[in-house]
């Protein structure tokens, strides 16, 4: 008898279970092709292990997201007055067919959001893009191709339902969510429960071999819940519900759930400042731009889904090489300082009373050092904290209270932040002396003259 359900182990949810229809895009090309995007671009320069892929990740996801959907669907999770706002969750019978038609999107969604990714991942994908694209639309346009389409109408599914749940409402901004919608790519995207992150901070723990991202994942997505947001509390996407504005509902968890949540937020916290925040992470990813730069043809990866296809680690990995042992080749410098590990060096990081005389201190400190060291020398590395309070409706005693207003904890948690300023390693030692000559003097504001 030939086999229709499929397993795939994996080292953080153990078994992967997919179906005939569901293997046909797993041997697809875009997909296949993510076996060849690192999942944290030159991380593995720091920590070796972190080789994984973005295709490993990506059934991860697909699983974490069956599994949620599984838990906020089941009847006795649904509040009667969330199935008379959700037309999808009224009733059981004909509307099973339209959960069970929404689950099989939310699994490609899921299997296929980050098909867009450029080579190594996010390292360079803001500088070498045109302006409005970024891996969510290429994800969009990859999805939406006739190679594609033709599977997805085998299957039965909307391709354009499988690009909403896979970008949500802020990256396909063009489209119509409806609030059904909205939840079910709140479960893969979602700013507090989206089960992107979660897999990812589970996987690169693991492969890192560090504890920061581990949180228990079982107890959080077994006490999720489809919510409605209480009226005194903040949106997920940032600010204050309105006196008047509808509190629509969204993904929250039942008080039991509260503690997992805030460990998951601490694993993101810990994971950005300790790890993807990595200062010589950051250097090599720096290196890594200039050479694309340098090697691309114009500066930029072209947008066309023909050519980000053909284009992976891999043909980066060869070029990086090749440049590296041709000093007359286009970008030997950046190329040589990562196949030998000749990086630019930290020179400064604010620490935290600095950034209280001066939320800008690295820039301050990086324009003084080009002055002082030359520009070629020094590279500045600047990402904002995320603005804005997080938060999300917990159940407690049968009312709906916001998670600010019950854990002590979850309005304390900063926003992880780069602000780095580099040298070339032979200055070091000179850059060195010269700053601790001038580091309190360099980094006062500016005063605005009349």
């Amino acid at each position: 008898m030939t086999k229709s359900i499929h397993e795939i182990r994996d080292p953080i949810h153990i078994f992967i279970r997919f179906n005939d229809a569901e293997r046909e895009v797993l041997n697809s090309y875009p997909f296949q092709r993510l076996r060849h995007i690192h999942q944290l671009a030159t991380s593995y320069l720091v920590y070796p292990g972190a080789t994984h892929k973005r295709f490993e990740h990506s059934l991860g996801v697909m699983e974490l997201a069956t599994r949620v959907f599984d838990v906020v669907t089941a009847p006795e999770a649904l509040e009667s007055e969330i199935r008379e706002l959700i037309p999808e969750l009224k009733s059981q019978g004909k509307d099973s067919d339209i959960q069970r038609y929404w689950r099989r999107v939310l699994r490609m969604a899921a299997l296929c959001h980050d098909l867009g990714h450029l080579p190594f991942s996010h390292a360079a994908e803001e500088t070498l893009l045109p302006a409005g694209w970024d891996h969510e639309r290429i994800t969009r346009e990859i999805i939406l191709s006739p190679g594609m389409c033709d599977i997805w109408n085998k299957m039965k599914l909307y391709p354009e339902d499988i690009v909403k749940l896979a970008l949500g409402p802020k990256k396909a901004k063009d489209l119509s969510f409806s609030i059904w919608e909205t939840i079910l790519a709140e479960i893969i995207v979602g700013d507090a429960f989206g089960v992107d992150r979660m897999d990812y901070l589970l996987r690169d723990s693991h492969h890192m071999g560090v504890a920061y991202g581990k949180f228990d994942h079982y107890r959080l997505i077994d006490t999720l819940r489809i919510l409605k947001q209480p009226a005194a509390g903040y949106k997920m996407g940032g600010g204050v519900l309105a006196e008047d504005e509808e509190a629509t509902p969204t993904l929250g968890v039942e008080e039991g759930g509260l503690q997992s949540a805030e460990a998951l937020l601490l694993a993101r916290y810990f994971m950005f400042s300790q790890v993807y925040y990595h200062h010589v992470r950051r250097a090599y990813d720096i290196h890594l731009k200039d050479f694309l730069v340098d090697w691309l043809e114009g500066g930029r990866f072209s947008t066309k889904v023909q050519d980000i296809l053909i284009m992976t680690d891999n043909e980066v990995t060869a070029a990086l090489r090749n440049a590296a042992f041709d000093p007359a080749s286009r970008g030997h410098n950046p190329a040589y300082r990562i196949m030998f590990r000749g990086h630019y060096k930290l020179l400064y990081c604010p620490l935290p009373d600095e950034h209280k005389i001066n939320s800008r201190a690295g820039a301050m400190m990086a324009k003084a050092a080009c002055k002082e060291f030359g520009g070629k020398n020094i590279r500045e590395d600047y990402i904002p904290p995320k603005v804005g309070p997080l938060d999300f409706p917990v159940m407690r005693l049968g009312d709906i209270v916001s998670a600010r207003a019950l854990s002590p904890n979850i309005g304390k948690i900063p926003s992880a932040t780069v602000d780095y300023v580099f040298i070339e390693p032979s200055l070091r030692d000179k850059a060195n002396r010269w700053l601790k000559l001038n580091r309190d003097k360099i980094i006062q504001p500016e005063r605005e003259t009349a």
